[in-house]
């Protein structure tokens, strides 16, 4: 799993390099999955439930799930990038969020405390902790800044599948939720909203959008606990 998270931080890195004004989100789904078949991995989200691509591009508004198609990014705009692979039968998950080209400093302050909020759950995926810690430390970091977090989707464990227990949510009761043993790992992602918590999901049946309009979010890392602490694998 370490290797996988390598691998997935090297081709995340590259994609963000290519984020600016005038490249389609199909155009970096492309990269992506070339990406993945170069480093001799398999993507993990493409045909996953019959999810069509290998990235997930969620473009200003959309909370999670964005399809990649023939739209255009413009300067200012933000998108964030959720990709998975698959290597040696084990998965990494990771996502991040980017403005493109030059982008209001109100917009890339609401893009560092979701970037934040992040380290501080991770901070608390300690053996002997619980798991709404990591969820309440989430809550409490972006509300304190004023901003809310989604509901309606968490993180997961991750191992041999996708998608594993337990369920992460990005809010809740400190010291409640399963104790925190060494040896799990979890995929772990904070979505922000700077409106409402609120959502709903496109007529595609996939992608998430914010009720109000407003923008979001998204970042992840998957994250080993051991001895020592966590251990953030897709870095």
């Amino acid at each position: 799993m370490r290797e996988a998270g390598r691998i997935l931080a090297g081709i995340i890195k590259r994609l963000r390099e290519k984020v600016k004004p005038g490249i389609s989100t199909r155009e970096l789904d492309f990269l992506a999955e070339n990406l993945i078949l170069e480093n001799k991995v398999q993507p993990a989200f493409k045909n996953y439930q019959g999810y069509p691509a290998a990235l997930c591009a969620s473009i200003n508004n959309e909370i999670v799930h964005g399809i990649p198609d023939e739209r255009c990014l413009f300067e200012g705009d933000i998108i964030s990038l959720d990709l998975g692979i698959i290597f040696q039968d084990y998965y990494s998950d990771a996502a991040i969020t980017v403005g493109v080209g030059e982008i209001d400093p109100k917009i890339q302050k609401f893009i560092e405390v979701a970037k934040k909020s992040l380290i501080e759950g991770i901070k608390e995926a300690r053996a002997g902790n619980r798991l709404f810690d990591i969820s309440h430390a989430i809550q409490a970091y972006v509300e304190r800044h004023g901003f809310s977090v989604v509901r309606q989707f968490v993180g997961h464990g991750i191992g041999k599948q996708l998608h594993e227990e337990p369920e992460i949510p990005n809010f809740g009761v400190a010291q409640q939720g399963p104790l925190l043993k060494e040896g799990m790992v979890l995929a772990i992602e904070p979505m922000i909203n700077m409106g409402g918590w609120e959502s709903e999901i496109l007529d595609n049946g996939w992608t998430a959008v914010t009720k109000d309009g407003s923008l979001s979010a998204h970042f992840e890392h998957t994250v080993a606990i051991t001895e020592k602490g966590p251990e953030i694998l897709t870095i």
